[in-house]
């Protein structure tokens, strides 16, 4: 089994490879098992589906309590690095701090801090609003000043292009290269050249986030790869897949007053114990049961 330090190690060097490292959003550790199983090269933990997953909306109101204990199921539940939202830190550039060592104790691979006042608000959303310059480098030294395992990626996401400008959110992207963070989050970019122009302005690795119904262009892994992006990641995807699922399968049953027309579009209970490795577990915990 690898542990945390292991994981970090992997997930920088991919980050350095040269090849588009691809995070799918997992808003439960059994998500992260189907995306280890399908050969992808992390998880990611985002804000805005652990948020939808307590019924609540995504501004602000999780607690870093809640994210760390969220992070620390999902990480261990693969050998996959995981990358974790963390908001704007939950305060203050010493609260940023603190974040940054309780991630870390919960065995995540890294983080990203963004630039809007606390609380925050969706990134694809109108109305955001975003400290200065400075605030978000203090916020970030302060970051990078707590970590303890050189290999922990702290990443930097700016909302700046939809607030500023593009112009202003790439001169924000190389200030906050310069506090020693390892990667930048371009938020909300809405043109296909807007990527290109990041890539060809700062020089550590960049994120892309392809979430849908916001204000990105989906690309694709050929085409982030092509203009050089590091990372990407589909943070809500498996929970809007999900969620469709159960809305369309419920209201069947409401109506029909039986699952049985369901069946073929469920999860075999024989491929959740596949997943679970339920009888390898079984046979571990007792030797008699390998027998039956």
């Amino acid at each position: 089994m690898i542990g945390a330090p292991g994981k970090r190690a992997a997930f920088r060097a991919g980050l350095n490879s040269g090849r588009l490292q691809r995070l799918p959003g997992a808003f439960s550790p059994l998500v992260a098992k189907v995306i280890a199983e399908i050969g992808f090269d992390g998880v990611y933990v985002s804000g805005a589906a652990l948020s939808a997953d307590l019924g609540l909306p995504d501004i602000g109101l999780t607690t870093l309590t809640e994210v760390a204990t969220r992070g620390a199921q999902i990480a261990t539940a693969t050998e996959l690095p995981t990358l974790i939202d963390a908001d704007t830190g939950f305060g203050a550039p010493l609260n940023a701090a603190r974040t940054v060592s309780l991630l870390e104790d919960a065995g995540l691979s890294g983080c990203h801090l963004e630039d809007q006042i606390n609380p925050k608000r969706c990134g694809h959303l109108a109305g955001k609003t975003v400290v200065s310059t400075a605030e978000m480098v203090k916020r970030l030294r302060a970051a990078v000043s707590a970590r303890r395992d050189p290999d922990f990626v702290i990443c930097a996401r700016t909302d700046a292009a939809g607030v500023e400008g593009l112009t202003a959110a790439i001169d924000r992207a190389r200030a906050y290269a310069d506090t020693g963070v390892d990667m930048i989050f371009t938020e909300a970019l809405t043109e296909i050249a807007d990527f290109e122009k990041f890539r060809a302005a700062v020089a550590i690795p960049l994120l892309a986030n392809m979430t849908e119904f916001g204000k990105s262009p989906l690309l694709t892994v050929r085409q982030l790869g092509e203009i050089g992006y590091n990372a990407v990641i589909y943070p809500v995807t498996t929970l809007r897949l999900a969620m469709f699922a159960v809305e369309d399968g419920l209201r069947e049953i409401e109506s029909a007053g039986t699952q049985s027309g369901l069946l073929d579009r469920m999860q075999h209970r024989s491929r959740l114990y596949e997943l679970l490795d339920y009888n390898v577990t079984l046979t571990e915990g007792n030797p008699d049961h390998a027998n039956r």
